[in-house]
Formats: C-alpha cells, sequence, structure tokens
C-alpha cells in the first residue's frame, strides 16, 4: 500500500513537472498542442519521433526549444545526397606527436549526443541512412572493431517533407519501425498563425528555459514505465494491432482488402508506452481507452502500408487506421 501510495506521489509530481516543460516549449513553439504533446510524449518513453511537414512549421526550432528545456545535449545533422556514414559517426584520424610518433585517434561525429536531429533524413542515400539503425536502436555505435556508446538518455527526432520527393531516398522499413511515432506537422490555425507573427517578428523573442535535466529526464522514463495500465487497455491494445495485419485472423475486412502489410509486436510496445506518457501529460494517473485511440495513427502510420489497389481507389493508411480503431473501440465498449 506504501508503495502504491509513493507511486502516486510521483507520478502527480511528474506530471506537475512536464506541466512546467509544456508551458516553456509553447513560449517558442505557439498553438501546436497536439504536435507538443507527440514529441514529448517520444522522449518520456525513451523514443524517436519523425516529424513530417512542409518547411517553414517551426519543425527545427520544436527541437531546439526541446533541446534546452529537456536539458539535453543537442546536434544537428542536414542530410544531404552527398553526406557520408563518416560525417555522422565520427572517424578515426592519424596524428603524429612532438616525439614522430604516430597514432591514431577517434573524432566522435554530432551522433555523440543525447538529442539528434535528423533535418531532412530522406535526402540521404540508404548507405548514409543505414549508418543510424545501430544508434536508434541500441544507442551504440561500432567503429574500427570499438563499440561506442552514446548519450544518455539517447533520442533521435528525424523530419521529412511530404511533397518534395525528388532526389530523396525513402526510409527503409526497418529504420521507420524504429521510430516510436510519426508526428504529422499540419499548417497553424489562423488565430495561431496571428500570435506566431506577433511573437516573432518584434525585437525580442521569447527564450526557453531549462525544466529538466538528462538525469531527471531518465527517472522520469522510469516512472512512466511503473505506471499501472489496466487489463482492458492492453486487450485493446492487442486487438487493435492484431487487427490491422492483414494475414491474421482478427484482420477487419477492410484490411484484409486494402494493407499489404501491417504493425510488427514493436508497434504493440510503443502504444504500451504512448499510452501512459499521453495519460502522464494530461494529468491522469493511469492510460484509458481513449488514449489507445488517439495514439493509434500516430504510433502505426509509419508502421503499414497500403495495397497498390487500395492507392488507385483513393484510400489513406489514416482512413484505414481510424475505421479499425472505431470497430475495435466499439467491440471493447460492448465486451
Amino acid at each position: 500500500m506504501a508503495e502504491d501510495t509513493a507511486l502516486v506521489a510521483e507520478i502527480e509530481a511528474l506530471g506537475d513537472r512536464l506541466a512546467h516543460a509544456r508551458a516553456a516549449v509553447d513560449k517558442r513553439f505557439i498553438g501546436q498542442d497536439r504536435v507538443v504533446g507527440l514529441v514529448l510524449s517520444a522522449l518520456l518513453c525513451g523514443g524517436h519521433a519523425l516529424l513530417i511537414g512542409l518547411p517553414g512549421l517551426g519543425k527545427t526550432r520544436l527541437v531546439d526549444t526541446l533541446s534546452t528545456v529537456m536539458g539535453l545535449k543537442g546536434n544537428r545533422i542536414q542530410f544531404t545526397p552527398d553526406l557520408m556514414p563518416a560525417d555522422i559517426l565520427g572517424s578515426e584520424v592519424l596524428e603524429t606527436a612532438a616525439d614522430g610518433s604516430r597514432a591514431f585517434r577517434f573524432l566522435e561525429g554530432p551522433v555523440f549526443c543525447q538529442l539528434l536531429m535528423a533535418d531532412e533524413i530522406n535526402r540521404a542515400s540508404p548507405r548514409t541512412q543505414s549508418a543510424l539503425l545501430q544508434a536508434m536502436q541500441e544507442r551504440e555505435v561500432t567503429i574500427a572493431g570499438q563499440h561506442r556508446p552514446l548519450g544518455k538518455p539517447f533520442h533521435v527526432l528525424a523530419t521529412q517533407n511530404p511533397i518534395e520527393q525528388e532526389g530523396t531516398y525513402p526510409l527503409p522499413e526497418a529504420q521507420l519501425d524504429r521510430f516510436l511515432v510519426q508526428v504529422d506537422v499540419p499548417y497553424p490555425e489562423r488565430r495561431t498563425e496571428r500570435d506566431i507573427l506577433i511573437a516573432t517578428t518584434g525585437v525580442e523573442e521569447a527564450r526557453s528555459e531549462a525544466v529538466f535535466t538528462a538525469e531527471e529526464l531518465l527517472a522520469a522514463q522510469i516512472v512512466l514505465r511503473r505506471m499501472p495500465v489496466g487489463e482492458a487497455v492492453v486487450e485493446m491494445i492487442l486487438d487493435l494491432v492484431r487487427a490491422c495485419r492483414p494475414g491474421e485472423p482478427e484482420a477487419t475486412k477492410r484490411v484484409a482488402e486494402s494493407v499489404a502489410w501491417g504493425p510488427g509486436p514493436r508497434a504493440a510496445q510503443a502504444l504500451m508506452l504512448t499510452v501512459r506518457a499521453r495519460a502522464l501529460l494530461e494529468g491522469r494517473l493511469a492510460p484509458n481507452a481513449e488514449d489507445v485511440a488517439a495514439m493509434a495513427r500516430p504510433v502505426l502510420s509509419h508502421r503499414m502500408a497500403l495495397s497498390f489497389a487500395a492507392r488507385a481507389r483513393g484510400e489513406t493508411l489514416g482512413g484505414v487506421i481510424d475505421s479499425v480503431t472505431a470497430q475495435v473501440t466499439r467491440i471493447g465498449a460492448a465486451a
């Protein structure tokens, strides 16, 4: 009983800190509450996020602000077709000492940080993209046979332009699956755009402040994993993920007709974590079915693909996911 009381106190205290952090982010990234919530959820879960939106919507500004607010050492890489793996990971150089002796010294690349912004990640070649696979999964890189750990925590926030596809290399499924969530960054509403206009065209702009430290974020990630999840929510997560796989008996008719391949077990793991994060950010002690429904698109949309016939019919993954989520929610409510 005492342990449960202590956990409740920790969750409530963390919720208050997160509200402060969110307010600090909102000073510089105005009016995009859903986007901020999803990216903060990824950081709380210890995962990575893929931000998709047109240029000029504040994606870089958001990452820079989060780096300060969450107390993380951040680096940025502008991905281009001529970028090489060594430009990300680092390389060994041969140095000559004053006595004439020579030795190799490793120069760390920008991946050795705590918050890495991979700007326009799909503009780099597959060879360069693959340099991040081990880093994103194992939080270390292997160079010249030596394992080198990255920062703790380590997060990748990558951006993509959804319109301009000339000269780009689509991310492979294995790398997409490493992103905890896909965050679609829309145009701001008129009132929000007015606030942005006033706030960013004056003599001074709002500055971000540190709310967390790296150590406190690591502790918050542990608290999040200790949050209780009800049996009904666990079953709903399993129902949702399995219903999105065309080869499973649980697959809905629309999935069977429209989806080429569905999400793997990592999607269920991502939902299990992100529903806790959403509940925490909203000041609740445990997630519910509404959290599962809200996180379905961000978690599943980059882990599925439409069939050729479905694309020809003009279907969208978002529409398929929404239909499956609605059906699973109805079944859960009836049970």
